[in-house]
C-alpha cells in the first residue's frame, strides 16, 4: 500500500523556510486524514496504512526532520499543560455536578478554548472512531516511528517548552492525588492511611524531589543533550504503592459496601496515577519507553476528546463498582434460589406453595380495591401497598415468589462465569449443571406459585359468594378479566414484559439496600439508637438490627417492587399510555376468579386461549428479567463469556437425552464434564 504525502512535506517545509508567522494547521490535519483507515475496526488495513506512512517518512529525503519542525513549532503556538493534566481525567467537582454538566453540554455546547492544544487535537483527530485504530498500533510501531521521527538535534527550545509544560501537569497530579488520598470518604474505607504514612503523601514527595534534580541539571541549555536525566524509580515505587491502596479499597468494598462518591474518587484516582506514570516515562526514560509512552498519551487523550462531554462515558466509568457491589448482593441472594437436590427441590415447592396462598390473597384484596371510587393517585397509592405489604410478608415468611428468582440467579450465573478457573470445557460444563439446576428450581416455583394460588383464588371467590350473595366480580370484569390475559388480541405479552423490567430493576435495588446496609452502618447505628433501646431493650434491639442489616435490601427490594406494580397502570392513565403489568402468578389467580364469576360459564375456547396466554406471560417474565440481569451482571465484572453457542447445545443436547432433569431432581449430583468433552 502506497500513501502519496510528498506534496504535505513540500508545503509544511515551505512555510517552515518563510518562516511563517502561523503555520497551517490544515495540513497536519491531511496528513492524518490520508493516514486514517477507511475501516477503523479493520486491523490489517490500519497497520498496512501506518507502515506506508513510516515508509514515506523513511524514503522521502528530510520528510522525518520536517515533519518534526513542523509538528513542535505548531504545538509550541498552544498551551499545553490543561492537556497533559487534565484530559481524560475526572474533574474533582464530583460525579453529580460532571452529570448535571454534561447533560446541560448536550443542550448548550460548551465554548472551546482556542489557545489550548486539546482543540488542535480535537481538528486533527475529529473522528470519533479514531481513537480505535490509534489503538491498535502497537508499542514497536510507535518506537519505530517517533525514532525516526525524533532524528537529530534540531528544535530544542520546542523540546524544552514541552518538558516544562510536562513537569507542570506532573506537579499538578502529584498535588491532586495527595489531596484525593486525604479525603474523609477514603480514609474511611482505608483507615490504616493515618496509622502510617500514606503513600500518596510520600509520592508527592518523591516526585517533588525528582522534579528539583531534573530541574537543576537542565538549567544549563547547553547540557540538555549531554547530561543523563535522574532517576524517577522511587517515584514509580511510590505510585505502584498508591495503586495497590486503591486495589485494597476496591476488594474491601465487598465486606464494607461502596458508595457512588467513593467509587468517583477511585476512578479519579486511578486516571491520575496512570497518567503520571506516562508522563514520567515521556521526560526520564529511555528512548523505546518514551516513545511507546507518547503513543499511549496520544491514543489515551484522543479517546477522552470524545468521552469527556459525553454521559454514558461518565455512567460506563463510574456505575461498575457500585453495579459490582450491587450484583455482587445479589448473586449471594441468587444461590439460594439454585437447588440441587430433592430436598431442597421440594422446599423450594414449600415455600413457593405457601406464597400462592398470599398471592391469591392479594389478587382478591385487588380485586375489591377496585371497586373503590376513588382518584387515581389514591387507587395507585391502595394498589401498591397491598402489592408491597404482600411481598414483603412472604418474604419474612422465607415463602419465595417464583419470578423474584431470575433476577437473582442470573447474578449468580455472572459470578459463577467470573471466578471459574481452568479449561472452557470444564467452565460451559460447570455452567450447563447450574442453568439446568435453575430451570429445574424455577419450574417447581412456578408449579408451587400456581398450584396452591389457583386453588385458594378459587375458594375465597366462593365463600366471598356464599357469604355476601354476590359474585366477586361482575359478569363484565370477568369477561374483561380473562379476554386481557388472552396472548393475541390484548397487550397481555407487552405488560408481562414491563413486569419483568420491574423485577429487574426490584434485584437491582435489593443488591443497592443491601449495600448500602453494609456501607452506612445500618445494623450498629440501630443498636445505639437510645430511643429504641428504651422501648425494646437492648438484647431484642440487638437481633432487630442484625434482621434489618440482613435483610433490609429484600425488604426494600420488595416494598418497591409493589409500588412499581401498582402504580404502572395509573401512570399509563395519567400519561395516556397503555402501561399495566401481567404477573404469572397474579394471571393465574385471576384467571381461576374470572372462569367461576363469568355469567354461564366460559367457552371453552376463551378458557384455553387464557390459560395459554397465563403461561406466555410466565415466560415473558422471567426471560425478560433474566436477560437484563445477566447483561448488567456480566458487564460489571467486565466478563465477556463467548461460549454462548456450545454452553446452548450442551444445555439442549442434555434436554433431548434426559428431560427428567429439567423437571426432577436427578439421584446423584448433576456432571456434564464428560458430555462437554464430548461436545468438543
Amino acid at each position: 500500500m502506497h500513501i502519496k504525502l510528498n506534496d504535505l512535506f513540500l508545503q509544511m517545509q515551505h512555510q517552515l523556510d518563510t518562516r511563517q508567522a502561523v503555520l497551517d494547521h490544515n495540513l497536519l490535519i491531511e496528513l492524518v486524514n490520508r493516514i486514517r483507515p477507511a475501516d477503523t475496526k479493520n486491523t490489517e488495513e490500519i497497520h498496512q496504512k501506518f507502515k506506508a506512512f513510516y515508509t514515506a517518512l523513511l524514503l522521502t529525503p528530510d520528510a522525518a526532520s520536517t515533519l518534526q519542525s513542523f509538528v513542535l513549532k505548531l504545538i509550541s503556538r498552544y498551551k499545553q499543560t490543561s492537556l497533559y493534566a487534565d484530559t481524560g481525567i475526572l474533574s474533582l467537582d464530583g460525579f453529580f455536578n460532571q452529570l448535571m454538566q454534561r447533560l446541560g453540554a448536550h443542550f448548550l455546547p460548551l465554548i472551546h478554548d482556542e489557545s489550548q492544544l486539546q482543540e488542535l487535537l480535537r481538528q486533527v483527530f475529529h473522528q470519533r472512531s479514531d481513537k480505535y485504530w490509534l489503538d491498535e498500533i502497537d508499542d514497536a510501531e510507535w518506537q519505530n516511528l517517533f525514532r525516526l521521527f525524533n532524528q537529530g538535534h534540531g528544535n530544542q527550545d520546542e523540546k524544552k517548552q514541552i518538558r516544562r509544560e510536562l513537569i507542570k501537569a506532573i506537579t499538578i497530579l502529584s498535588y491532586r492525588v495527595s489531596g484525593i488520598g486525604l479525603y474523609p470518604e477514603f480514609i474511611n474505607a482505608h483507615p490504616e492511611l493515618t496509622e502510617y504514612e500514606s503513600p500518596f503523601l510520600v509520592q508527592n514527595r518523591e516526585i517533588n524531589e525528582f522534579i528539583q534534580q531534573y530541574k537543576h541539571l537542565h538549567q544549563n541549555a547547553e547540557q540538555m543533550s549531554a547530561v543523563e536525566p535522574p532517576d524517577a524509580s522511587q517515584a514509580l515505587v511510590m505510585l505502584d504503592q498508591c495503586r495497590e491502596v486503591t486495589l485494597k479499597i476496591r476488594r474491601a468494598t465487598k465486606r464494607s459496601g461502596v458508595s457512588v462518591s467513593l467509587t468517583y474518587l477511585l476512578s479519579l484516582l486511578e486516571q491520575c496515577l496512570e497518567r503520571i506514570e506516562i508522563l514520567l516515562n515521556l521526560i526520564v526514560e529511555e528512548d523505546d519507553v518514551r516513545y511507546s509512552s507518547i503513543g499511549a498519551l496520544l491514543v489515551d487523550v484522543t479517546d477522552a476528546l470524545y468521552s469527556e462531554r459525553s454521559v454514558r462515558s461518565l455512567l460506563a466509568t463510574n456505575s461498575e463498582l457500585m453495579a459490582l457491589q450491587v450484583t455482587e448482593n445479589a448473586s449471594k441472594t441468587g444461590e439460594h434460589y439454585v437447588s440441587s437436590d430433592k430436598k431442597g427441590f421440594i422446599a423450594m415447592y414449600k415455600a413457593a406453595a405457601g406464597a400462592g396462598v398470599i398471592i391469591a390473597v392479594m389478587a382478591s384484596l385487588k380485586i375489591l380495591a377496585a371497586r373503590l371510587t376513588l382518584a387515581p393517585l389514591m387507587q395507585a397509592f391502595l394498589f401498591s401497598m397491598n402489592y408491597s405489604f404482600g411481598f414483603m410478608l412472604i418474604h419474612v415468611l422465607h415463602f419465595t415468589v417464583a419470578t423474584k428468582q431470575p433476577a437473582m440467579t442470573a447474578a449468580a450465573l455472572a459470578a459463577t462465569v467470573q471466578h471459574r478457573k481452568g479449561s472452557k470445557n470444564a467452565q460451559i460444563a460447570e455452567l450447563a449443571a447450574l442453568i439446568i439446576n435453575i430451570i429445574r428450581t424455577q419450574f417447581i416455583a412456578i408449579l408451587g406459585n400456581i398450584s396452591i394460588a389457583i386453588p385458594t383464588a378459587a375458594l375465597i371467590t366462593y365463600f366471598w359468594q356464599a357469604a355476601m350473595h354476590e359474585p366477586l366480580l361482575s359478569h363484565a370484569k370477568a369477561s374483561h378479566l380473562l379476554h386481557s390475559l388472552d396472548p393475541f388480541t390484548s397487550l397481555a405479552i407487552p405488560h408481562a414484559a414491563i413486569a419483568g423490567v420491574c423485577l429487574f430493576l426490584s434485584g437491582l435495588l435489593a443488591g443497592y439496600f443491601d449495600n448500602m446496609a453494609i456501607y452506612r452502618k445500618v445494623g450498629p447505628r440501630i443498636q445505639a439508637h437510645p430511643a429504641l433501646r428504651e422501648i425494646m431493650g437492648q438484647e431484642r434491639l440487638n437481633a432487630f438490627a442484625a434482621y434489618i442489616e440482613r435483610n433490609l435490601g429484600a425488604l426494600a427490594g420488595n416494598f418497591l417492587f409493589g409500588i412499581m406494580l401498582g402504580s404502572m397502570g395509573t401512570l399509563g392513565y395519567i400519561l395516556g399510555l397503555p402501561l399495566d403489568i401481567r404477573h404469572i402468578a397474579f394471571a393465574s389467580a385471576n384467571f381461576i376468579q374470572g372462569l367461576m364469576c363469568i355469567n354461564g360459564g366460559p367457552e371453552i375456547g376463551l378458557a384455553i386461549v387464557s390459560f395459554l396466554g397465563v403461561l406466555c406471560i410466565g415466560l415473558t417474565n422471567l426471560f425478560v428479567s433474566f436477560t437484563l440481569t445477566i447483561i448488567v451482571a456480566l458487564r460489571a465484572r467486565r466478563v465477556r463469556f463467548e461460549q454462548w453457542k456450545p454452553l446452548a447445545k450442551l444445555v439442549l443436547t442434555h434436554f433431548l437425552t434426559r428431560p427428567s432433569d429439567f423437571f426432577w431432581p436427578p439421584k446423584q449430583p448433576l456432571e456434564i464434564e464428560d458430555s462437554s468433552h464430548g461436545q468438543k
